[in-house]
């Protein structure tokens, strides 16, 4: 089962994340091969931690409640006590580690986590666009900015959640614009839109 994890930073944390670094990375290794995306989010400037997100392949409910609550960050205090964690189903079938874009270059490339909540209720009008918003999203110009992407849902995926998108695009502007404009957005199935500043985590 692939699971999204996000967890907010508490506000002035940022040395302590600096020395739990080693101890992250480590519980995070015992992961690698189910994860599928990583990294920590940063405010609109690119100076401020604001967040750490990842989306991995776990057995289920208590193997993700272990990954989310068991990890060093999450156990000193770094994050806000609560986690968003839903289920989540990988559109494009890979890892952000298989995502050439513009990795080849030496100017570091804009990435962006865009992460959209539901409003209550709205899977079954969703299901009805779920076609539409799909070719707004894969084809043409869109497509090849995508990382990873797909939908969030319940633990028992009967109810759509939202949708998650990580994105290589040219600003802010360009990643609020992305869900802003599709399918979804005009029919007001978002209650709220987050985008945040990305950048591809691990170990360099």
């Amino acid at each position: 089962m692939e699971y999204f994890f996000y967890c907010r930073d508490r506000p002035g944390t940022r040395p302590l994340r600096h020395e739990l670094l080693e101890a992250h990375h480590s519980f995070m290794d015992g992961y690698a091969e189910g994860m599928i995306a990583r990294g920590p989010t940063w405010s609109a400037d690119g100076l401020t931690l604001t967040g750490s997100m990842h989306i991995v392949d776990l057995p289920g409910p208590d193997a993700a409640r272990v990954f989310a609550f068991e990890e060093p960050n999450h156990r000193a205090g770094v994050y806000e006590e609560e986690v968003l964690i839903r289920r989540w189903s990988n559109t494009l079938g890979r890892t952000m580690w298989d995502f050439v874009g513009n990795s080849g270059t030496s100017v570091e490339p804009a990435r962006f986590l865009i992460l959209a909540h539901a409003r209550p209720g709205a899977t079954a009008t969703r299901d009805t666009l779920h076609e539409e918003q799909r070719r707004r999203l894969l084809d043409g110009e869109h497509g090849k900015s995508l990382i990873a992407c797909g939908p969030l849902h319940s633990e028992d995926a009967s109810q759509w959640l939202g949708t998650t998108i990580l994105a290589e695009l040219p600003d802010h502007a360009a990643a609020a614009a992305l869900l802003a404009q599709s399918p979804y957005a005009q029919a007001d199935l978002y209650e709220s839109i987050e985008v945040h500043s990305w950048t591809f985590g691990g170990r360099s």
